[in-house]
This record gives C-alpha cells, structure tokens and sequence, in this order.
C-alpha cells in the first residue's frame, strides 16, 4: 500500500497548477464574478485544457484519448477551479457517450472539435419532473423522413447556454418494447437544429454556465439520432468518475479555503499573539486539515478502484457524499477563522462557500448517494423495494 504519488503524478499536477495559476485564474479575475465567462472566453480555456487530453480522459487512446488513468486525471482535475472543470466535466461526459454509443460516422462529425476544445457540449437528462429516475422523462422524438422532431424541455444542464451540441435523452414516439416506452438519444446542434436555451440563476459557480433548453418543434436531422444503446452501463461507469472529480472539487475549495485561513490566522492577532497560536483556532485548523485529506484519500480511492477493474459504485457514492459534506464544513470553519472579514467579498472565501453549495445535487444527491452505498451493503434495493443481486 503506497500513499504517495508517482513522479509522473506530481508532474502532472504540477504542471496543471501552474497553466491554472498563469492562464486560468487570470481570465476569471478580469471578468464579473457574478456573471458567466463570455464564450470566446470559455472556448480558449478548453482549447489550453485540451492540450492535456483533460476534455476527454476517458476516451481510448485509439480514438484519441490521452491514456491517462482515472486516478492521474483526478489528479490533475482537483487542481482546476470548480467554475471551470464543472464545464469540463459536462464536456467529458458527452465527449464519453457520445464515443460509447455513436457510428463511426457520427463520431468522425461530432467528436473532433469537442476533443480540442473547438465546440462545447453538454447532455440533457434531467427534466423539471424527472431527475433521478430518469425512466420519467416526458421529452419526445417524433420522426418524420430524413428528420425527426423534438419536443420537451431539459433542466440543470452545465454547458448548455453556451452549448454548440447536445446529447437529449428522449422518448423514441411510437415505439415500445414490452410495453414501454423506448429511451433514446439525439445529438442537437445548435447552428443546424436552433432552440431555446436559458441561464438559471444559482447560488454559486456564477461564472459557469447551467441552464435550461427548451425544445419546440425542434427539427433535427434523422443522421444525428443515437439507435445503438448501452444504456444503463455507460452512464453508471460516466456517474461514478464525475462522482469522485465533484468530490475533488469540493477538496480544491476546502483547499483554498483553508490556506486563506491560515495566512490570516499567522497574522491577524488577538490578546497579544497571532490567532493561529490560540487552541480553538488550532482545532478548526486541524479540522479542516482532516476533512481535506479524508476526503481527498476517498475520492482517490475510488478512482485507483476503477482503474484495477474493481466495482466503484458505493465507493464513489461515498466518496463524493464525504467529501462534499465534510469539505463544505472546512469552508465554513475556514469563514469563522476570518471571523468578520470572512463575510466580506474582499476576502473571496463567502464566493467559496456559495461555490461548495452547489456541489450536492450534479451526479447524485446525498440521499440519493446514502441509498446507492446502502444497497452494496445490504444488497436490498431502497428504491422499488426490492432485493440487491
């Protein structure tokens, strides 16, 4: 059992700590804060990222993935900050389905300028009565000849204000198998198929993009629909990676959150000496230290679990739950150590906060992440009452 990293690994993240210190952070810095990154903006961060294969690590190398591990790209990915590799996760995941379940052709079209950061995407799931029980989903497919038209409404999607393409998981109108309903997909480009995309206001991560597409009538080429389907396994395999990378996220604002503090707390005095020297102040340090790096041994765990062939599902449920509870902690006791000037903009750590609030509900609620562990333990399934395999 080795606990440290490779010399590879530390290059890697070295070298993604540095492009975010010298290209990433800047770009964020000179645009509001409360407003998502113009596009232009968003697409030259990608088109940089791209050069570490970190838009598609989970593409084979023949198809022109960067054949790194799960656990190197968890790495690398904890060092990118949360408003900017939540779009990278939302581009890896579709860049992933889309390879698992497209043709040949389809994948010479769309997959290249998503590669290299050229395009943005995104995949439409969640509806506004349907989340995690995506068997409720209302969005229809009708096709017609050569084209084939949709019709519902997609929420929560990050990417897809600014999105060139998206992947929609929709009902495949009149056809059924064993009495119910077919779910299908169909690859929407915005510059062919035009359709309504919204920004929703959110707590945090501002300077990303979540929204909601609305699709009326929209006409789509019948060449763009998805017809090979695998389904259940490719989107728990894509689950349990963005699992752990949202768990990282988490440690990368604890992280930031806590050395914020500590600066502070070597400085700021109080009763004759720095605040850091009294023994409270010493406990919410060590703390927060805990959260940081339980949290991140879990997530990685996870992922060295996937890499070895192993089943991850509960470890990665666990994982993220973990760390976006504990870490979220960190924060907050990292705002107490600022005592006021924690509250202040000035300071950024109230950003952070808001940030980390937003990490629950992508890829599995804490609940829903409770039950998803509970069943590997128990082998009974919470969800329709029945009993595990």
């Amino acid at each position: 059992m080795d606990f440290a990293l490779t010399d590879d690994q530390e290059r890697m993240r070295d070298g993604i700590a540095r492009l975010v210190e010298r290209e990433i952070r800047p770009v964020l810095a000179a645009n509001p804060r409360d407003r998502a990154l113009p596009k232009a903006e968003m697409v030259k961060l990608f088109e940089r990222i791209a050069e570490y294969g970190l838009l598609c690590p989970r593409l084979p190398e023949e198809a022109g993935g960067p054949g790194i591990s799960m656990l190197d790209y968890g790495i690398m990915f904890e060092q990118i900050p949360p408003t900017v590799s939540m779009s990278m996760l939302s581009q890896d995941s579709c860049i992933t389905r889309l390879n698992a379940e497209c043709t040949e052709e389809q994948k010479a079209r769309f997959l290249p300028d998503l590669v290299a950061g050229h395009k943005l995407a995104c995949t439409g799931s969640t509806e506004p009565d349907t989340g995690s029980d995506p068997r409720g989903i209302k969005t229809r497919l009708t096709r017609k000849g050569d084209k084939a038209v949709l019709n519902g409404r997609k929420m929560w999607i990050t990417n897809v204000s600014a999105c060139d393409l998206i992947l929609v998981t929709c009902i495949d109108e009149g056809r059924s198998k064993d009495g119910r309903p077919v779910i299908i997909k169909v690859v929407v480009e915005r510059d062919k198929s035009p359709f309504e995309a919204r920004e929703i206001d959110a707590i945090g991560l501002n300077q990303g993009y979540l929204g909601e597409a609305v699709f009326d009538n929209c006409e789509v080429p019948a060449e763009n629909i998805v017809e090979a389907d695998s389904g259940t396994r490719v989107l728990n395999r894509s689950w349990y990676v963005n699992r752990c990378m949202v768990g990282l996220q988490a440690v990368h604002l604890a992280e930031r959150a806590y050395l914020a503090a500590l600066d502070y707390g070597r400085v700021r005095k109080q009763f004759g000496k720095p605040i850091a020297a009294h023994q409270l102040v010493q406990k919410n340090f060590s703390d927060m230290v805990t959260a940081i790096t339980a949290s991140r041994m879990l997530c990685y765990r996870a992922l060295w679990m996937m890499d070895a062939g192993e089943e991850a599902g509960g470890a990665s449920a666990m994982a993220k739950r973990f760390a976006q509870m504990n870490c979220t902690e960190a924060v907050w006791q990292a705002m107490n150590v600022l005592g006021a000037m924690g509250l202040s903009r000035e300071a950024g750590l109230e950003e952070m906060y808001r940030d980390i609030r937003m990490l629950p509900i992508p890829d599995g609620t804490n609940e829903i992440l409770a039950l998803i562990h509970g069943r590997e333990i128990t082998g009974f399934e919470a969800f329709r009452g029945a009993a595990g395999g």
